[in-house]
């Protein structure tokens, strides 16, 4: 298992190298980059997002390099667009500017915001408590939910509550989560019937002056809807692979040997089943995890105005804020590459009779 450790954390590097180098080359070919923004800009054309003005002294960047590919610069001054391109670091090659920005990432130097006067790991930082709540309480109330109704539905495989908890799950796993966010302002964040929760924000206007349980009851209230959008999608995957999991174990002959030697249902469903069976649930909390954290709260972070990474990585993207945009891709794919490792220990954890290097040889 050590060896296999070894080879999974020096594949880590290559991987994250990977997958930078491809989406700089990616961006490369994309058109409306930074520089074109404020040259359209200063020529009175509208070219979208939500960027108010720009700062120079990026150390990455994307787009078009010379100003005669930008439609913005017709009728400026080139000194003037070269000056524009200088301030956004767009005046030197693309392979010195990815040669610049792999050399600055490997001491986390993500550099700066093209349109905000500070660091992205910083920025990053700043926006990371949100989402860590939301994605947190997410993944706690979904396991804390699915695996004790998939144990449920497993005992009463066939019955009528395993049909009708089925048709539950299956239409909440269909419909996106977004829609459900959708529903629950319009129903019940002053949309147009009730008027129970917030529509935005993790916190009321006057939290700082509001006792230590107010901001404790203040916080789970803003926390409700946006938690509850996010979760009611989550339950049918890990409901059901928790049932088919425990059924499959169910039918094993260790249980049977148990069941004959007159164990409870309890004894033999909690104190033999169980470890088994939770297997592939324990394992996959990691992943879970950085899927709700990173790539699930993106669309209900928007949609309820919550200033998370979602929220960021969505505005960058908008604003072509280059540095802000390959900063967050490097973090998001740092921490998955780290949590997919984790993932593999607890399996072995879990079971220590999995191993994964006896697997690869």
């Amino acid at each position: 298992m050590f060896a296999y450790l070894i080879r999974r954390i020096a594949l880590i590097p290559l991987t994250l190298f990977g997958i930078i180098t491809l989406n700089f080359v990616i961006v490369q070919m994309a058109p409306g980059g930074p520089v074109e923004r404020v040259l359209a800009q200063v020529r009175g054309l509208d070219m979208g997002g939500g960027a108010g003005g720009f700062r120079g002294g990026g150390d990455i960047a994307g787009g078009r390099g010379t100003a005669s590919l930008y439609r913005g610069a017709q009728g400026l001054d080139p000194a003037f667009v070269k000056e524009i391109e200088k301030q956004f670091g767009f005046d030197k090659p693309p392979l010195e500017r990815y040669l610049l920005m792999m050399k600055n990432y490997l001491s986390f130097n993500l550099g700066q915001s093209f349109y905000r006067t500070i660091d992205v790991g910083d920025l990053i930082i700043e926006k990371m408590p949100v989402s860590i709540s939301i994605g947190l309480w997410s993944t706690l109330i979904i396991y804390l939910v699915s695996i004790p109704l998939g144990i449920a539905k497993a005992v009463r495989d066939g019955t009528r509550f395993d049909v009708a908890t089925s048709y539950a799950v299956v239409v909440g796993y269909a419909v996106p989560s977004f829609m459900f966010a959708i529903v629950l302002i319009v129903v019940f964040a002053g949309g147009s019937y009730l008027n129970w929760f917030p529509l935005r924000g993790l916190t009321s206007d006057n939290w700082a002056s509001l006792s230590l349980w107010g901001k404790v009851t203040d916080y789970m209230w803003h926390l409700i809807l946006p938690v509850t959008a996010m979760t009611i999608g989550g339950f049918a995957s890990l409901t059901m692979l928790t049932k088919n999991c425990f059924l499959d174990e169910i039918n094993k002959q260790y249980v049977l040997t148990a069941k004959a030697k007159g164990l409870t249902r309890n004894r033999i469903l909690y104190g033999h089943i169980f470890r088994n069976a939770m297997l592939l649930v324990i394992a996959g909390f990691p992943a879970t995890l950085v899927s709700t954290l990173f790539t699930g709260s993106l669309l209900i972070e928007v949609i309820f105005s919550l200033d998370g990474l979602g929220l960021l990585g969505y505005q960058a993207i908008l604003d072509r804020d280059y540095p802000v945009v390959f900063g967050t891709l490097y973090l998001f794919s740092l921490i998955g590459l780290i949590l997919n490792l984790l993932s593999d220990l607890t399996y072995h954890m879990v079971d220590p009779r999995i191993d994964f290097e006896a697997r690869q040889t």
